[in-house]
């Protein structure tokens, strides 16, 4: 294959990386903003949560 078309269809491969590239930054991003402007994460309530106790045999803190 002479190394003009070679050159020319690496280039036409890079090119469609690239803009493929540039839409799926795109998506993410739309997709980053549509969960920043929602509701986000509720509050905890952090005296609802169980409490850590270490265990007399291992010495590590478990819940309980």
């Amino acid at each position: 294959m002479p190394p003009v078309i070679a050159f020319a269809l690496a280039a036409i491969g890079a090119a469609a990386v690239v803009r493929w590239c540039a839409k799926e930054v795109q998506r993410v991003n739309a997709e980053l903003e549509n969960v920043r402007a929602g509701a986000g994460a509720e509050p905890l309530d952090r005296n609802n949560l169980p409490k850590l106790k270490p265990d007399p045999k291992t010495g590590e803190y478990r819940p309980g």
